[in-house]
């Protein structure tokens, strides 16, 4: 049994894959891992035939899957005691896991994610509070683009994480039933993260541990992608999850 199963889904991003793939054999030696690859569409890796250190289990979908779907659908072939989902253009500067894994001793926590910095070296905004139609609102004009907590040198616990890189306890990622099959692509990370909440555990985000975060975005000028983030994103604003949570923090209740 492997301790760190990663999940990772490619869209024709093998060439980025082949790097990730790179990045773990070469610095993550230390940690026992195995790799669930999904091809979302057909494509052949780059990589195929080459030997690695850990082992990869290779899923091919006859039709394309959204993001819950492709992890869940690889959650049934990981066997580590943790349940790690990366994106494909995610770079690893060194070995992310034992710093997470130390955050995950504190038995309240229910996920953890490293720092997520961009190309150049700034801090993404991947630890955010749970959004609100004012807020939206406010950034579709140009507003509201401060970061919602200030990473230092200590653990932060934000509402929730963004979904480039998240890492589960097995036997707690199997008590929510994973992620919401419902949102194809968008706000999957942040139902789950309320969802966790509202059963007791904490979110966090742990300094010791970084990645490299290589966004292109080019999702962000496509119609179809805007209309899934629309559809998911009313989606959420109209959950049972995401209503409890409001009104928990209506009546000054946890979480």
């Amino acid at each position: 049994m492997q301790q760190i199963s990663i999940s990772i889904v490619s869209h024709l991003q093998c060439s980025l894959v082949d790097k990730l793939l790179a990045d773990i054999e070469s610095l993550c030696k230390a940690s026992s891992i195995e790799v669930i690859l999904t091809l979302n569409t057909h494509e052949e890796p780059p990589f195929a035939g080459r030997h690695f250190s850990f082992p990869i289990k290779t899923i091919r979908n006859q039709i394309p899957q959204g993001f819950a779907a492709n992890h869940n659908q690889a959650f049934t072939h990981a066997s580590g005691q943790f349940f790690c989902v990366m994106n494909p253009d995610i770079r690893l500067g060194d070995d992310p896991f034992p710093a997470l894994l130390s955050c995950l001793q504190d038995s309240s926590v229910g996920v953890v994610a490293p720092i997520v910095v961009g190309d150049s070296g700034e801090m993404e905004d991947s630890a955010r509070r749970f959004p609100t139609p004012f807020k939206i609102l406010c950034k579709a004009f140009g507003g509201c683009r401060e970061s919602d907590y200030v990473v230092r040198d200590e653990p932060v616990f934000p509402d929730w994480v963004g979904g480039m890189f998240m890492l589960f306890p097995r036997d707690i990622f199997k008590q929510l039933d994973g992620f919401d099959q419902r949102f194809f692509l968008y706000y999957e990370d942040v139902d789950l993260c309320a969802r966790l909440r509202l059963i007791g555990y904490a979110v966090a985000v742990c300094p010791a541990a970084r990645v490299v975060h290589h966004a292109h975005r080019s999702s962000h000028r496509n119609i179809k992608y805007l209309k899934w983030h629309l559809t998911s994103m009313l989606r959420f604003f109209f959950s049972l999850p995401y209503l409890k949570i409001c009104w928990l923090r209506l009546t000054k209740q946890s979480p």
